[in-house]
């Protein structure tokens, strides 16, 4: 599970959303809540005074002690005197800022509130959270602005916490799997964290013979329901996360044919798709992308199908950049699947 949590605020009830989600991680993992204050006294279009140097030194202080006394409140409001709560202020632009910091605390996870989920959201968002998803090498769960958050039990007591991971068949997709299940084990505790696995299959062009057609479809859907199959499978065993095989994990899949992915993505997030020996099972509270990917039919990448996904959607987002691995190849258990099952 995720150990060191870091929640950027900025002194605003909008950023502070993020805590009840950020403690509830803590306390299920027993780690520790960084809390980080970016002060940035911007200076460039200053007008020009004498002594402006002093000014500038004046003015930061002022903003450094406020950010201080800031931080210390929201820690007595937390009202959680046995956890481990770090607070950090650092002068500097709050998204550089946050994702060197993310490195320097060594955060293996960042907690962030968005702004909206309108068309207007690339306005609204605003650019730290963006920059902050665009370029940090840890995880990033990007929260939604109005909308429900994932900080206690799960309403229905009759279905579990679901995160939805969208597979494309790269190793790269997959590396959202290990933050993804570490994320349902503590957003669920403790019930059993459940996973839905989805791959979209874009149609086969139409300028072929009809038989033919139909049997590369049935071909790549039977090659695809056995790649899924089998991701499921290898989580249960605790291939990729250990303790995920302990505690009795809920996992579907579904194959999904559409030609717009972000929007087959988002219909199975929100409302739930056919899966594989189960019904309809009415949506997921988390969606788990990667960064980047590669296959022939999609790229999950962040300014492609990560984006759309982060524009439309009202729910928490995780977003993995996966690490490159030391000898450049996928890990075993990624490796074995791809290699049995490539899509």
């Amino acid at each position: 599970m995720f150990q060191r949590i870091l929640v950027p605020l900025d002194g605003s009830t909008h950023a502070e959303r993020a805590l009840p989600v950020a403690l509830r991680l803590v306390r299920a993992s027993g780690g520790s809540l960084l809390l980080l204050r970016a002060v940035n006294t911007a200076t460039d279009f200053w007008p020009f005074v004498p002594d402006k140097a002093s000014l500038v030194q004046t003015a930061v202080g002022s903003e450094e002690t406020e950010a201080r006394q800031y931080l210390a409140h929201v820690l007595v409001t937390l009202h959680e005197p046995d956890l481990a709560v770090e607070t950090v202020v650092q002068v500097g632009p709050a998204a550089s800022t946050i994702l060197a910091e993310a490195t320097s605390l060594q955060a293996d996870l960042i907690v962030m509130c968005s702004r909206g989920s309108t068309s207007l959201v690339r306005l609204l968002m605003g650019s730290v959270t963006r920059e902050v998803a665009r370029h940090s090498t840890v995880p990033v769960l990007v929260l939604r602005e109005g909308a429900p958050l994932p900080a206690g039990p799960h309403p229905d007591v009759g279905r579990p916490m679901r995160v939805l991971v969208p597979l494309d068949g790269s190793s790269h997709a997959k590396a959202a799997l290990v933050s993804a299940a570490s994320l349902a084990m503590a957003l669920a505790a403790p019930a059993p964290p459940a996973l839905h696995l989805t791959r979209v299959v874009k149609p086969l062009p139409t300028n072929h013979e009809q038989d033919e057609v139909y049997l590369e479809r049935t071909r790549m859907f039977q090659r695809t329901k056995e790649y899924l199959q089998r991701t499921a499978e290898h989580l249960r065993e605790g291939w990729s996360v250990p303790e995920f095989a302990h505690v009795a994990p809920i996992i579907t899949w579904s194959v999904v044919p559409d030609a717009d992915v972000a929007a087959a993505i988002l219909r199975v997030a929100e409302t739930g798709e056919d899966t594989e020996g189960v019904s309809p099972f009415g949506g997921c509270d988390v969606i788990a992308m990667s960064t980047h990917g590669y296959s022939g039919l999609s790229l999950l990448t962040i300014g492609s199908i990560t984006e759309h996904v982060l524009n439309a959607s009202n729910l928490p987002l995780l977003i993995v950049r996966p690490t490159p691995h030391t000898d450049g190849k996928p890990a075993d258990w990624m490796k074995t699947t791809l290699d049995a099952f490539p899509v």
